[in-house]
């Protein structure tokens, strides 16, 4: 674990924060050190004002040994850190046009987002639509545990958007493009718009090796 470690995950979700992408004291961030552990978003913060020194540690046996309180969706992470050998962080928001899209009738719950764009498909591949839990709920993480790590993005219906990733950097990247899709379907809604095919779809996925399961 490193100082630039906490820094970067405070500088980032700053940057998340400031564009409007989570509000308040919601969302919550953690990721992998070096030595198997975890640094975690306290409980009751905002993304906005988070201080690199007070970010919650837990070692690599899950004790936490540092820091704050962590979030109360510890489930939620835990879940895909224990089902996904490449998770190095996971991010979640609880950013507006995703939430909006998680509410319109007729949604495909196994591939929530429309093919818009190829990079929603690149970054995050399908996104599964989890139903409605009580934030905090550890039926949550039962939920994630469920997908037995085939999925790196999920909506929670009604709340927000989580996504895994190899580094927080990714984990950000990947989850503004979830925010962005569901934007653009959003705009588009009630529109017949080109999207792409399932050709284009399948090149996609196979050009760039994309977990997409059927």
């Amino acid at each position: 674990m490193t100082t630039a470690q906490r820094e970067q995950i405070c500088v980032l979700a700053k940057s998340l924060f400031d564009r409007g992408l989570t509000g308040g004291s919601t969302g919550n961030i953690s990721a992998r050190t070096d030595d198997g552990g975890l640094l975690v978003s306290p409980t009751g913060t905002s993304f906005g004002r988070l201080d690199p020194a007070r970010l919650s540690h837990f070692d690599a046996k899950g004790v936490l040994i540092g820091g704050d309180q962590p979030t109360k969706e510890m489930p939620l992470h835990a879940a895909f850190y224990d089902t996904r050998s490449t998770a190095g962080a996971v991010v979640h928001l609880h950013s507006c046009h995703s939430v909006a899209w998680s509410m319109i009738p007729g949604v495909d719950p196994d591939n929530f987002l429309p093919p818009m764009t190829p990079y929603a498909i690149m970054k995050l591949g399908k996104v599964k639509l989890l139903p409605f839990f009580r934030p905090g709920d550890p039926a949550i993480g039962e939920a994630v545990r469920g997908l037995a790590g085939k999925r790196s993005a999920v909506m929670l219906a009604n709340h927000g958007p989580v996504v895994a990733g190899k580094d927080v950097e990714a984990a950000c990247n990947a989850i503004e493009e979830l925010e962005d899709t569901a934007r653009l379907a959003m705009m588009m809604r009630g529109i017949p718009a080109r999207m792409l095919d399932d050709t284009q779809v399948s090149d996609l996925v196979t050009h760039f090796n994309i977990e997409w399961d059927d």
